[in-house]
């Protein structure tokens, strides 16, 4: 439980446990053309004349899944869920041709568009916070709330944290694995080693460090260890797209104007009802963007969960973020 006083802003977590919404299935999905050859594939499930949100996966690379559905209620929440450009359903798979956070942002908005509503919920953890946010920064006017996981403000200093060294001192036997396909010459700069091979022409180059890439992730993600690593971080087609558009978005610095742009972004959205969960063994997504982002947010809640590391699916985080979508349907709209 959190030894912080809730007077603050921060939560305390641990008592009378939420546990997963029942299964849903969509009841519309389908393909939208968007920039250049894109094609984004969404779909929207729960109550037809629900309160929309829009939940945004992570990675970049990632994809939805069934489970994502399952923090909302249904009977209360229409809810909208897309692949992002070049992974998941959309379609081509893996491209990294005019796909960028601003191209994901002007996505959210042909979507919000399509379901013909003035504004809506945001939900993202991971990557899925930064584009949450940058978002919310580029429209702040069509937000009613947003409920943020495992805060990256995509920095120098995170990316450093996990791609070159720090995360590198905590899990030494999967960064090992994570050296293997790069020469000893080239591992002062792990981004530019991996895109270099990551956008080979050779596919076998490209699958081998892919493989390696998302294998690194899927380690750390847990603090329930390896055997809780998503199944689809062991599939080749996923690896491939996953660690390709990762590191196109990472060595790019996610496309914003400067490094720290996210932060600087915060006085656009303190109107913005915000509910904030963290993990407090989060590897990878480190508790220090949480902070201050709370820090520039003071109006957010705050929750950090002492038992979880940086999955969506550890018990603590299960439950205080649908502890958070529940009180979202409380914001006025």
């Amino acid at each position: 439980m959190s030894s912080l006083d809730s007077s603050s802003g921060v939560v305390p977590s641990g008592a009378g446990r939420r546990t997963l919404y029942p299964e849903n299935e969509p009841f519309e999905s389908g393909w939208v053309q968007a920039g250049g050859r894109h094609e984004v594939y969404y779909e929207t499930c729960g109550a037809r004349d629900g309160r929309p949100c829009v939940i945004l996966h992570g990675g970049p690379g990632g994809a939805i899944n069934a489970t994502m559905r399952r923090f909302f209620d249904p009977a209360r929440w229409r809810m909208t869920l897309f692949d992002q450009r070049g992974c998941g359903r959309s379609r081509p798979n893996a491209l990294l041709e005019d796909n960028t956070t601003w191209d994901l942002i002007a996505d959210i908005e042909r979507l919000r568009e399509r379901a013909g509503v003035e504004k809506w919920a945001v939900f993202g953890g991971s990557w899925g916070s930064t584009l949450a946010l940058a978002y919310a920064a580029t429209h702040p006017e069509r937000v009613s709330a947003l409920v943020l996981r495992g805060i990256f403000l995509l920095t120098r200093r995170e990316l450093h944290w996990f791609y070159q060294d720090g995360a590198s001192m905590i899990f030494p036997d999967a960064w090992e694995r994570f050296l293997a396909p790069i020469p000893v010459e080239e591992r002062g700069d792990l981004l530019t080693a991996y895109h270099r091979r990551l956008t080979h022409d050779d596919p076998a180059v490209q699958a081998e460090a892919a493989n390696a890439w998302s294998r690194w992730e899927g380690d750390t993600i847990s603090i329930r260890g390896p055997e809780a690593r998503p199944s689809k971080f062991n599939e080749s087609a996923f690896a491939v797209a996953f660690a390709r558009i990762e590191c196109h978005f990472f060595r790019n610095g996610g496309f914003f104007a400067h490094d720290g742009w996210l932060l600087d972004q915060a006085p656009r959205l303190r109107q913005i009802p915000t509910w904030i969960v963290q993990g407090r063994f989060d590897v990878v997504t480190p508790m220090d963007s949480a902070w201050k982002l709370k820090a520039a947010l003071p109006d957010a809640r705050f929750e950090i969960v002492w038992d979880a590391g940086h999955a969506s699916t550890e018990p603590g985080t299960i439950s205080a973020l649908v502890r958070a979508t529940d009180a979202a349907l409380t914001v006025s709209v």
